[in-house]
């Protein structure tokens, strides 16, 4: 069974050594062998002691460590990076936007892409809005109770068909979406503030691509 971080430096032997690693006093940390975890020096646990040290790793050391884990092994590094890419920068995005413009509003990024996608549809479909959105049924009920309560949207039932429920805004739900969009998209400008026009262009060229594929996979 291989030997844990926290059985490290625990001497096998007279001379301090532990089986299967190097020792410390002759661990280069460049170019230590240690692949295991098993040295205190090795790449392994320096990566990971520089992430304890900051409280978070950095986009750097996080790519560094994930090229270390699959170091081997047959994988389209270009298609991981894009893919890994996609998912950090929107999560960055949508952390920054949440925070900067939509806390003040008392609105978490969920209710305003609800807000979002009644704003642009009038009446919708619950259902609709749910995938529209990205998230499960009994997620979109808890956020238009909470909308529906502030006075930001309405539902009603279907005018033919009573087991499905329509979602439209109210009066001051459209006067705050006029008012936070500005703002909104001031802030996507400050987000993509470090691309030309031609960059901002081709990239949501390139993740609209990215999206239209899924979905003719994913009908």
């Amino acid at each position: 069974m291989a030997r844990s971080l926290n059985d490290v430096g625990r001497s096998d032997d007279a001379t301090g050594q532990v089986a299967g690693a190097t020792r410390r006093a002759e661990c280069d940390p460049t170019t230590c062998p240690c692949q295991d975890g098993v040295c205190t020096l090795s790449r392994y646990a320096r990566a990971s002691a520089t992430a304890m040290h900051s409280g978070r790793p950095t986009l750097g050391e996080t790519e560094r460590a994930v090229a270390r884990r699959i170091e081997g092994i047959p994988i389209d590094m270009d298609a991981m990076a894009a893919v890994a890419g996609v998912h950090r920068a929107a999560s960055a995005v949508r952390n920054h936007l949440e925070r900067t413009v939509l806390a003040p509003h008392d609105l978490t990024w969920t209710a305003w892409t609800v807000l979002w996608v009644a704003w642009v549809w009038g009446d919708i479909e619950t259902r609709h809005v749910a995938e529209e959105a990205g998230i499960s049924k009994p997620t979109l009920t808890g956020v238009l109770r909470t909308l529906e309560s502030r006075g930001l949207l309405r539902r009603r039932t279907h005018p033919t068909d009573a087991r499905r429920v329509l979602v439209h805004l109210t009066p001051r739900g459209a006067r705050l979406m006029g008012q936070v969009l500005p703002r909104f998209n001031a802030e996507e400008v400050r987000v993509t503030e470090s691309l030309t026009r031609d960059d901002t262009q081709g990239l949501a060229r390139h993740l609209r691509a990215i999206v239209v594929d899924l979905e003719h996979l994913d009908p």
